[in-house]
């Protein structure tokens, strides 16, 4: 059945690949994205589509829309960008939340949290589990986005026991892939983008600390298979338990890149940054039969083919 979705964040990295998937299920998608960090360029082929709208508008605004679903996406989510304004990242999480709870109690929306690996901090559990509360440092140059994406959960929740809002919470880790920001300082597009221009490949700290990356086209079905069952509000991790250590992806993308001259060098870690990731998906594959199937290496490929154009 046709459903009219909003995306907050729809012009992102996630939101854009959202969108694209959602448009091909036969609903009406609205947009809703500031450009702080979405491009209009992950949008530009789904414009003349009349299932799509497109509306420029922050979530600390309230705004009055009508509609079945909200994927509430909106906010900076690698390092560089949520630190570079941390009160806009973190009023961003918490008033983005609030306004769309909000909108979701009024015309009784069912309303998807994106929230976060980074809830867990420098997680002393491994690998984590949604049980788990985290080790957050609440005062550290990265406590913007883990604590106001804590935070939003605690809304979702609140909301829920409070006022029957039907939601949804899922847990990203690591995602990688296409449309992602040349920029944004994420290690995966880092790696590439240095490997494509030659450049020093930089790993902070020894190269040992461990990610798990899953491709966006894995996470996307998560996400839909999350919002669209009945059975659990979550949280749920939705990630790819294959860990691999940063400099095996530096490794991984340099073999990949033949013709690349980069060579790797090391700098300090920065600080708070997490010495492992890697998702416990029992859940998601006990209660939405989710798991990733994109390996690595083809992710990459994918990921490199992107890349090649943009840089």
């Amino acid at each position: 059945m046709k459903k009219r979705i909003l995306i907050t964040g729809g012009a992102g990295f996630i939101g854009s690949h959202l969108s694209k998937k959602l448009l091909k299920e036969g609903n009406e998608i609205i947009c809703l994205d500031n450009f702080f960090t979405g491009k209009k360029e992950n949008i530009s082929e789904l414009l003349n589509n009349k299932n799509f709208e497109l509306i420029r508008h922050d979530v600390v605004e309230p705004i009055l829309l009508e509609v079945d679903q909200i994927y509430n996406l909106a906010c900076p989510a690698s390092p560089i960008h949520y630190q570079h304004n941390p009160i806009k990242t973190a009023k961003t999480n918490v008033m983005g939340s609030l306004n769309m709870l909000g909108l979701a109690k009024r015309v009784k929306a069912r309303i998807m949290q994106a929230s976060t690996s980074e809830v867990y901090g420098d997680p002393e559990m491994h690998p984590q589990k949604e049980e788990y509360w985290g080790n957050v440092n609440p005062i550290g140059i990265r406590s913007c986005y883990d604590e106001g994406k804590r935070v939003a959960e605690t809304f979702f929740m609140d909301y829920h026991r409070q006022n029957k809002v039907d939601i949804r919470i899922i847990r990203i880790f690591n995602t990688y892939g296409p449309n992602m920001d040349s920029g944004d300082g994420r290690v995966v597009s880092n790696f590439i983008v240095q490997a494509l221009q030659n450049k020093d490949i930089t790993i902070y700290g020894n190269g040992l600390q461990t990610r798990s990356f899953q491709y966006v086209d894995d996470l996307v079905d998560g996400m839909i298979k999350m919002m669209n069952q009945n059975e659990f509000v979550g949280p749920v991790n939705l990630g790819n338990p294959n860990e691999f250590t940063i400099k095996e992806l530096a490794e991984k993308v340099i073999e990949l890149i033949p013709e690349s001259q980069s060579k790797i060098i090391y700098e300090n870690l920065p600080k708070d940054d997490p010495k492992r990731r890697k998702p416990d998906i029992g859940l998601a594959k006990e209660k939405l039969s989710w798991e990733p199937i994109i390996e690595l290496e083809e992710g990459l490929k994918k990921t490199i083919e992107y890349f090649r154009g943009v840089v």
